[in-house]
Parts: C-alpha cells; sequence; structure tokens
C-alpha cells in the first residue's frame, strides 16, 4: 500500500505543491545540470523556502551549502527534486526514509524503454518501503506559482485557478507557455511521467480537494488505474475537466508506449468515460487551451448553451462563422422582428446587416468612432433571444481607420457590458494578419478582456469548438441528453 494511503489528497500532495523545503539530487559542482536549472529557476521564481543541495563530495552547490545524502537531512523536507542515473534512484529513495514525504524523479530509463520495467519496478519497491510518494519518474517538474515553485523559466508569476496534470513534460511546458499568451492563469502543473507510483487519478483528487483551483486539465497517454480516475470524475460534479487524450490512433499508441511506457486503451473507452462524467474531450493543444480559457472566463449555465448571435465586419467571415456554430451544434437564429425593428431603429449605416449574423462593415462601422457597437449590446443582450454573443473583428481592417480608435471603442464597449451583467455569455474573436504591430496590439486587448472575463480567439472556429465544450458541461449539470459537437452527452450510458 503507497504511504499515505489513509489520508486525503489534499493533505498527501500540499508537500508537493506548497514544499517549505526542497532538496536536489542531482546539481552538479562542476557543470550545469537539470538540478542546477531547477535550483537557479527556483530562484529566479522567488521560492522563499529552505533548498538543499545533495551531492556525494560538493560542499557548495550553485552558492548553497550541500549535504552528502538525504540520511544527513538535519530535518525532514517535503519534497525532493531527483535528476540522477536511473539506477541509482532507488539507492536515494531508500536514503530519505523518515526524511522526506514526495520525491519527483525526473531520470528517464524505466518503465518506457525495453527492459527497463524491473528497474521502475525497484524503484517503487524502494519508495514503498521508505515511506515516500513518488512523482514520475521520466518526467520534468511541479509548477505551483502560489508557492513560488517552477522547473522551467518564462512562465508567470501570477497564480490562477487552472490545475494541469500532464504526462509529458515538455507539453507540459507548451501548455504553461502558450496557456500564458492566451491569458491562462494556473494554480498548478505536475508533469508525471510513467506514474509509477503516484498516478494521474490521484493528482486530479488533488485539485478536485483544493480551494485554490476552479478548472481541471488533465494531458494524458493510458492510466494503470482508469476506474479510479473514473470514479474521481464521476465523484467531482462542481469543477470543469477538459482531457487532451494522447494515443488515440494506432500510431499514436505506439508513440505513447516508447514516450511513458503507457498501455494505452481504446478511444472508445476514453469517449465513454468522458460521456459518462462530463468531462470534455480535447483533439488538439489548441482546443485544450481554448477550452480551459472557456472555463476560466465563463461560468456554465443552468440551461445549455443553444442560441449564439454573431456580430463583426466581414461578410465572408460571417458565413463561416455561421457554419461553424452550426457544425458545433450550436443555432444561430433569425433574429425576431422586434429585435430586427430595434436594431433598424438605430440607423445602422448603408451596407450593414441586422440579421443574425449582425454583419457591420468597418466603413459603416466608424460611424461614430465604434460607439454604435454598445447600443447593438444593449439591443440584444436584454432581448432574451440568445445565450451567447460571439463578436468577431478584423483588426486589420479596423485598424487601418487610423483617425478613430474603433477598436478600443468595441472592446471597452464589451468590458463595460461584462461588467454591468451582460447576461448572454460574451465572447470576442480577434482576427489579425499576424503583422507584429497588430499582434502586439491583440495581446493588449487579450489581457484587459481576459481579465475582465471574456475569453478571446483567433478564429469563429476556435470560439464554436470552445463553447462546444461548455455547453456539453452544461448539459450534463443539467442531466439532459444530446449530441453536442459530434459527441453524446448522457448520465444514462452503459457504463465502459
Amino acid at each position: 500500500m503507497p504511504p499515505f494511503a489513509n489520508t486525503s489528497a489534499l493533505e498527501s500532495f500540499r508537500p508537493l505543491f506548497h514544499p517549505r523545503s526542497i532538496a536536489v539530487v542531482g546539481a552538479s559542482a562542476s557543470s550545469v545540470s537539470g538540478g542546477n536549472r531547477f535550483i537557479r529557476h527556483l530562484k529566479a521564481f522567488g521560492y522563499q523556502g529552505r533548498i538543499l543541495p545533495v551531492h556525494p563530495s560538493a560542499e557548495r552547490i550553485e552558492d548553497l551549502p550541500a549535504i552528502r545524502s538525504l540520511a544527513d537531512l538535519d530535518e525532514p523536507v517535503d519534497y525532493a527534486y531527483v535528476a540522477v542515473a536511473a539506477d541509482a534512484v532507488p539507492g536515494v529513495l531508500a536514503s530519505g526514509r523518515g526524511k522526506l514525504r514526495v520525491a519527483q524523479v525526473m531520470s528517464s530509463g524505466f518503465g518506457e524503454i525495453d527492459g527497463g520495467q524491473a528497474m521502475e519496478d525497484r524503484l517503487v519497491a524502494a519508495a514503498r518501503e521508505a515511506g515516500i510518494r513518488v512523482v514520475g519518474p521520466n518526467c520534468l517538474g511541479v509548477h505551483s506559482p502560489r508557492a513560488r515553485v517552477t522547473f522551467t523559466e518564462r512562465t508567470g508569476p501570477e497564480p490562477g485557478r487552472i490545475g494541469i496534470v500532464c504526462q509529458s513534460g515538455g507539453l507540459g511546458i507548451d501548455i504553461l507557455r502558450r496557456g500564458r499568451g492566451r491569458g491562462l492563469r494556473f494554480s498548478g502543473l505536475v508533469t508525471v511521467g510513467n506514474c509509477a507510483d503516484v498516478s494521474a487519478a490521484e493528482i486530479v483528487q488533488y485539485f478536485a480537494e483544493s480551494d485554490d483551483t476552479d478548472v481541471i486539465g488533465l494531458y494524458v497517454e493510458g492510466v494503470r488505474d482508469g476506474r479510479r480516475l473514473f470514479e474521481t470524475l464521476r465523484a467531482n460534479s462542481t469543477k470543469p475537466v477538459v482531457i487532451l487524450k494522447g494515443g488515440r490512433t494506432d500510431q499514436g499508441r505506439a508513440a505513447a508506449a516508447s514516450h511513458t511506457g503507457s498501455l494505452v486503451g481504446s478511444d472508445h473507452a476514453w469517449v465513454a468515460l468522458a460521456r459518462q462524467t462530463g468531462a470534455v474531450l480535447a483533439d488538439t493543444l489548441d482546443a485544450f487551451l481554448d477550452t480551459l480559457l472557456v472555463f476560466q472566463c465563463l461560468t456554465p449555465a443552468a440551461v445549455p448553451t443553444r442560441r449564439v448571435v454573431l456580430f463583426g465586419n466581414g461578410g465572408g467571415t460571417s458565413v463561416l462563422g455561421s457554419d461553424a456554430f452550426s457544425r458545433a451544434g450550436f443555432d444561430v437564429p433569425r433574429l425576431p422582428d422586434d429585435i430586427v425593428a430595434a436594431l433598424t431603429a438605430l440607423e445602422l449605416p448603408a451596407g450593414s446587416s441586422v440579421r443574425n449574423p449582425i454583419d457591420t462593415p468597418a466603413g459603416a462601422l466608424q460611424k461614430d468612432e465604434g460607439r454604435l457597437f454598445p447600443r447593438i449590446l444593449d439591443v440584444v443582450g436584454g432581448s432574451g433571444a440568445l445565450d451567447a454573443l460571439v463578436v468577431h473583428i478584423n483588426m486589420t481592417v479596423v485598424l487601418s481607420f487610423r483617425h478613430v480608435d474603433m477598436l478600443g471603442n468595441l472592446v471597452d464597449a464589451a468590458l463595460r457590458a461584462k461588467a454591468d451583467g451582460f447576461a448572454p455569455h460574451l465572447a470576442l474573436v480577434l482576427r489579425s494578419d499576424g503583422e507584429p504591430d497588430v499582434e502586439e496590439k491583440k495581446r493588449d486587448y487579450r489581457a484587459r478582456a481576459v481579465a475582465a472575463g471574456i475569453p478571446i480567439f483567433d478564429e469563429l472556429a476556435s470560439a464554436a469548438a470552445s463553447l462546444a465544450g461548455l455547453r456539453l458541461v452544461e448539459a450534463f449539470r443539467a442531466g439532459l441528453d444530446g449530441q453536442i459537437g459530434g459527441r453524446t452527452v448522457s448520465r444514462r450510458s452503459a457504463a465502459p
């Protein structure tokens, strides 16, 4: 039985996410190894706890006094970063008996390689004998902004409310950095590698119990305790879970076996798991991040989102957007006559359309420097005719009207509407040509909007796919069956 088997996940893994002291096994006295980089990241990120390098002969590592062995610790430490040769890891863990709660083993050469399972079994046996929980092996580390702990650079110190369990170290870095660019803020991220001891399900349970986390993301290639993951997700009724599953094809399963040694189950089982637990399955990293962003910004409604109104500049884009939302299971309905009459009364310039999509070319939108938008918001927002409003702006075109700040006025109007309690879900799509000056403005507007609780996407298709995830959770919580985004939602489906 693993150590701490009778304690809550929150208690068991608090030393991992909020360590008061950290031992680093594998830092070099003469070069820069993974252990050295980890110590440097800790210092740069502002970690305030005690750092204890462990080295068999060096007196100091990274300007810190070193100890010879975990057995020489003068008091127990919460967490150890272990990056030594695979065959040395069992001995390191054995030396931490009574001195260490959680070790994360970065080393490779275990179950992910041919003939490596025996070494992985030795690792687990040594950890159990020493009373230590082990995360990994074959991973990269943990990121916990509130504790000022990170294993990488160029990550934001701002704590958030998204918890991530990631079976891939490199993908974990992608999630942190690319997610930050989208405005995602994390409560924690842990790379779990081969999951020889601590399972992905246990970390999901930690985030489910943590008051610091509202949304859970999981990248996984395979699980050894599928029933526990199922039961954990099933018991979690309040926090949306987004799953990016690797190895859903024959070729992907072969790649996963050599990456983390995972025995990957059938794709049908994962679809069934999502169906029965209300988790959202994402197909790509971009979709995973965008769906997490939706749940960071928007609160699932009691009634599933169905009716979407599109507003923006660009007739062709509106047509493509209508297709994307229709394919994702939404209605883009014609607006009721009284709403059309109210919009017509605004005397929109020639070239505008007040049907759904509401299309106002940039040349028309410049009327009153773009201040037309808040009037449209007032009309449609209080109409009861929509569940979500998606505003799409061709930034390159709008910014070419340099004598007015149409884009700024549009975004400001959306922020004011959100602050005033705009009832339907509100999302923005800022489309650009990728030019640096346009992208810089997008970053500024994205930061303001996401901070205000408005998700921003690059394209309408991304918005549609991500809002479909929101709708799936809304439908599941409402106990409804339905085909949403190509996937069936049902509480009554048979167990996998």
